[in-house]
């Protein structure tokens, strides 16, 4: 089939879908709902009309401000807040998988509509706040980097996991600059690259660094070979780069966390599609060492996913439950545990960035997601913490990506439809604990592009009342006063 005669079924697809839409069942928590499979020619496709965010920002949480800090970036994927307050962000895109089927070929072009047409940075930009006026300047801390996602800093030296290789630099606090190019600490699975995003997350002690390795399929269409070393979690010696493999059967591990106190990896993963718009459900999970999570025979647990071939019983056996399940096709790409200087009611629990879905009718995701903690454990439904990327007509005018909490009172959400970088802060101790509902942002400036490209600028808006009076301006030009801290374990870039 030609590529224009491909073109043609789009507009059909994209409208009705080939797959009927069922109805919504409960699917978040410890134990979703699961319908039978549903499979056609092509999923349901409703795609994200990007838009410009004008004189509209993200809504949040009565007791709470939103800033626009960073605009005009080059797809922002996910940040880490450095001992200083600095904050790096990393910029890029990547893959090169081919296109197996025709109808790969339609959902690929299909999906291009829903993203920025920015050519991704390649690089780490470093945003500061040199005199707590809340207006943060854009420097190029690294560039000719190789589609960069994880970021961790341990001691004096910045882990980055590009595409292809987990690499360091040296770091100083304060530094603006890379002193050189970065040394290369292990090679990481790159060949065809399906799932190209690499999470990073280092552990509690310094010693290890973890990184998400995606599969080279949906669910295996390339056959097992080019699977060797995808679907997993790599732990590496943060010293020598020597690695082992840590779990397994997570199809595409997408953002890591190191879970405070207790040291426990988690990790959140996108599962397979194609099995209908209630299928299956992305998740939220501690990581047990060890342990097989399904892909591609199985999911959630030893649900049997008939289109692999062979089967394998054994594994279907040994696979194990993840902890919480956050919704099929939300497309979480970033997570990170929260502190009590984020308010009382989001002190205890994580924040999850969903990207949003692009295979169901009625669409789900783009937001940022408070999931509760208590004991250690996902404890209740998830909440709506930064929302309004998306209208209800397909207007879309962000899609969240990685998240990082910085410990004196901040969530820092990358952006990378609006390539921009948000930030979430208290208004007050009481109004923090309130968290009373949504609220909408306001704000007004302008951002500027400087350097090399790089977008600066703030901006801000203050939780409100749903009646409150519709915002001047979005554009960034101030915000509240930074709040340094130590480095968090950042999320993981997106699709």
């Amino acid at each position: 089939m030609k590529h224009a005669s491909l073109l043609a079924v789009i507009p059909l697809a994209a409208a009705a879908g080939i797959c009927l839409a069922q109805g919504q069942p409960s699917q978040v928590g410890p134990t979703p709902e699961l319908p039978k499979p549903e499979q056609g020619l092509l999923p349901d496709m409703v795609i994200a009309k990007p838009a410009d965010w004008g004189d509209k920002m993200p809504t949040v949480p009565e007791g709470y401000k939103i800033s626009a800090i960073a605009k005009d970036l080059k797809i922002p994927r996910q940040t880490l807040v450095l001992p200083n307050g600095d904050i790096l962000v990393a910029e890029g895109r990547g893959g090169n998988a081919p296109k197996l089927k025709p109808k790969d070929v339609i959902a690929g072009i299909i999906k291009a509509r829903g993203t920025s047409s920015v050519k991704g940075g390649n690089r780490l930009t470093l945003l500061r706040d040199a005199d707590g006026d809340g207006t943060y300047s854009a420097s190029t801390f690294a560039e000719n980097l190789d589609a960069p996602y994880g970021l961790a800093l341990i001691d004096n030296k910045l882990y980055v996991a590009n595409q292809g290789a987990l690499v360091r630099f040296d770091y100083q606090p304060g530094q603006t600059r890379a002193s050189g190019p970065p040394e290369t600490v292990t090679e990481l699975p790159s060949e065809i690259n399906h799932h190209w995003t690499k999470a990073l997350a280092a552990s509690a002690d310094g010693q290890h660094l973890y990184v998400g390795i995606g599969s080279n399929s949906n669910i295996t269409e390339r056959g097992m070979d080019v699977e060797a070393d995808r679907a997993r979690i790599w732990q590496i010696n943060a010293r020598t780069g020597e690695h082992k493999v840590y779990a397994t059967g997570l199809r595409n591990p997408t953002a890591l966390t190191i879970e405070p106190g207790s040291g426990q990896l988690w990790a959140v993963v996108n599962e397979r599609d194609e099995l209908g718009p209630n299928l299956v459900p992305d998740y939220l999970t501690a990581v047990q060492a060890g342990a097989f999570y399904g892909w591609p025979y199985s999911y959630w647990g030893q649900n049997i996913d008939d289109r692999v071939r062979p089967q394998n019983p054994d594994k279907v056996a040994a696979a194990i439950k993840p902890d919480y399940s956050l919704g099929a096709h939300v497309a979480a790409l970033g997570v990170d545990f929260s502190s009590e200087a984020m308010g009382a009611k989001f002190a205890n629990g994580v924040f999850v960035g969903e990207h949003g879905s692009w295979n169901r009718s009625d669409p789900v995701g783009y937001k940022v997601v408070f999931v509760p903690f208590r004991d250690g454990r996902p404890s209740g439904p998830p909440q709506d913490f930064v929302a309004g990327f998306r209208d209800s007509d397909g207007t879309t005018r962000g899609r969240p990506v990685g998240v990082t909490v910085d410990p004196k009172g901040a969530l820092i959400v990358a952006d990378d439809l609006a390539n921009v970088i948000w930030r979430i802060t208290p208004t007050s101790e009481a109004g923090a604990g309130a968290g009373k509902g949504p609220g909408t942002g306001t704000g007004t400036g302008t951002g500027k592009g400087t350097g090399t490209g790089t977008g600066t600028g703030t901006g801000t808006g203050s939780g409100s009342s749903p009646s409150a009076a519709p915002p001047p301006s979005s554009a960034p030009s101030s915000g509240p006063a930074p709040s340094p801290g130590s480095p968090q374990q950042p999320a993981a870039a997106p699709q």
